[in-house]
C-alpha cells in the first residue's frame, strides 16, 4: 500500500503591517466562528441535515435503435441501500431527454421479501417535488425530491415506483441494473403487489440520499463494467462495491460504474457496426461526468478510481481506431481526476488495471499490454493518488501474470466472477476510510 504523506513548511515572519492586518482578520474570524458554533456542532447552523448518498447509478442515453417507451405504465424499480438514514430524497433524471418528462406520480416503499417488487404497505410514501406530486422535468435536467419521512435501514431494499401517464420514450436510463424491476400497466405506484414484464434497467432514477448521522459520509466507486457489476447475478448485490459496503459502517457506497466507460472518449460506434445498438449505454467519458457523478454527490468523502481498460480495448473493436490513446494520455486523465477530486475536498484512491490477456472481446495486444504496464507503474509509484489499491496483483494468475486468475474469471478473461468481486472487496483496507 502506497500512502501520500503531506508536509507542512514553516514561513518567515510577516512584515509588521501585514501582521497587524492578519491579527484583525483572525479576530473577526474568531467572532464569526463563535456565532456559527452557537448555532450547531462544528460551526454548522442548527438543524442542517447531513444528507449522504446511499445509492446511485450512472444515467446514460439510449441507442436510437432500442429506446423503450412507457405509456400509461408504472416502472417499479428495486435499489439496495448502503448507509442508513431517518429520511430520504430521490434524484430523478431527464438528462438525455430532448423534451420535458411528465411524471404522473412517484412512490417509495420498503421491499417485501427478498425478490420481486412487492412492498410493505405501511412503508409506502408518495414523493413530492417542490410540493407537487406530478412533476415535469425539463429536458436535459435532473430533479431532486422533497425529503420523504421514511426511516431507511442500511443494506436494505427499497422499491421506487414511477408512473408515466402518456407515451414517453425512455431516453435516460442505466442499462445494467441487475435487479428484478417490473413494468406494469396503469397507475399502480402504491399497489402492494403488481404483475408485469421484467426489465433489467433503471429508468429515470439516478440517486437516493438519506438524512444520516453527523459522522456519516460516502465512498464513490468510479469505474466501468467491472465496477458496475455486469456479470453479477440479479438481486444478489454481489458487486465489489456492494461487498465492500458490507465491511464499512456509517458509510454510503455509491456505485458510479458504467459498462464500457472510458476516461477520454464518449461512445462513438463505427457506422454500420452492431455497436450502434448498445454503445450509448457506455456513458459519457469519466472526465466529462466527474462533476455530476462524483463532486456533486451528497456527503462524498472518498473516491476509488478503476478506469482505463476500455480506453485500451475499444479502439478498433467498438470505437474507431482513430481513438487509440497512449499510456501518457491515460495517465494525464488520471492526473486530472486526482486534481479535480482534491479540488472538491475528496480523498482519492487509484486502482491498477486488471490483466486481460486472451480476453474474448478483442482487447488484448502486446501494445495494449505495454500501455497497461506503463499506466499501472505510474499508479503504483507516482504518489499522485492518496493511496493505491493494487487489484492487478490481487487478480492476476500466478502462473501467467498477464492473465486473470482462472478462479476469479467470469469466462471472458476480463471481467471477474463472484469470487473475483469478493477478492477485490476483501483487498481494500478498511482503515483507508477512517
Amino acid at each position: 500500500m502506497t500512502l501520500k504523506i503531506s508536509c507542512v513548511a514553516t514561513q518567515s515572519a510577516e512584515p509588521p503591517r501585514r501582521s497587524r492586518l492578519l491579527a484583525v482578520l483572525a479576530t473577526v474570524g474568531l467572532l464569526l466562528s463563535g456565532f456559527a458554533s452557537a448555532g450547531g456542532e462544528t460551526g454548522s447552523p442548527a438543524g442542517v441535515a447531513n444528507w449522504v448518498g446511499t445509492w446511485a447509478a450512472v444515467p446514460t442515453a439510449t441507442p436510437a435503435t432500442s429506446t423503450p417507451v412507457l405509456d400509461d405504465e408504472t416502472i417499479r424499480q428495486v435499489i439496495h441501500t448502503s448507509v442508513a438514514g431517518s429520511e430520504l430524497r430521490l434524484r430523478l433524471t431527464n438528462e438525455f431527454g430532448t423534451r420535458a418528462l411528465r411524471i404522473g406520480e412517484v412512490h417509495v416503499a420498503r421491499r417485501a421479501g427478498g425478490t420481486g417488487t412487492n412492498i410493505v404497505p405501511s412503508t409506502d410514501r408518495a414523493v413530492t417535488f417542490g410540493g407537487m406530486r406530478s412533476p415535469t422535468i425539463p429536458a436535459g435536467s435532473p430533479m431532486l425530491s422533497d425529503p420523504v419521512r421514511l426511516p431507511v435501514p442500511a443494506r436494505t431494499d427499497l422499491v421506487v415506483s414511477i408512473y408515466v401517464p402518456a407515451p414517453t420514450p425512455v431516453t435516460t436510463l442505466h442499462a445494467f441494473a441487475n435487479s428484478g424491476n417490473v413494468i406494469a400497466a396503469g397507475d399502480v405506484a402504491d399497489d402492494p403487489a403488481v404483475t408485469g414484464r421484467a426489465v433489467g434497467q433503471w429508468f429515470f432514477l439516478s440517486a437516493v440520499s438519506v438524512r444520516a448521522d453527523r459522522g456519516a459520509g460516502a465512498v464513490i466507486a468510479l469505474g466501468d463494467s467491472i465496477t458496475d457489476g455486469s456479470t453479477a447475478a440479479a438481486d444478489t448485490n454481489r458487486r465489489w462495491p456492494d461487498l465492500l459496503a458490507n465491511r464499512l459502517r456509517d458509510t454510503g457506497m455509491l456505485n458510479l460504474g458504467v459498462a464500457g466507460n472510458r476516461l477520454l472518449h464518449d461512445p462513438n460506434p463505427p457506422p454500420g457496426s452492431d455497436a450502434q445498438n448498445f454503445a450509448m449505454f457506455f456513458g459519457v467519458a469519466a472526465l466529462s461526468r466527474f462533476d455530476r457523478d462524483v463532486a456533486a454527490q451528497p456527503g462524498a468523502r472518498y473516491v476509488i478510481v478503476l478506469l482505463g481498460v476500455n480506453d485500451l480495448g475499444h479502439p478498433g473493436t467498438v470505437a474507431p481506431p482513430s481513438e487509440t490513446v497512449s499510456a501518457e494520455e491515460i495517465i494525464a486523465a488520471h492526473e486530472q481526476l486526482v486534481t479535480r477530486a482534491h479540488a472538491a475536498g475528496l480523498t482519492v484512491f487509484g486502482a491498477t488495471i486488471l490483466p486481460f490477456k486472451d480476453d474474448t472481446l478483442g482487447f488484448y495486444s502486446e501494445a495494449n499490454e505495454a500501455k497497461r504496464q506503463r499506466v499501472n507503474r505510474w499508479i503504483r509509484t507516482s504518489g499522485e493518488y492518496d493511496a493505491v489499491i493494487d487489484w492487478d496483483r490481487v487478480m492476476r494468475d500466478p502462473a501467467d501474470p498477464l492473465r486473470l486468475n482462472l478462479a476469479y474469471d467470469s469466462g471472458d478473461h476480463l471481467h471477474p466472477n463472484e469470487n473475483g468481486n469478493a477478492a477485490m472487496a476483501a483487498a481494500v483496507p478498511v482503515r483507508l476510510f477512517r
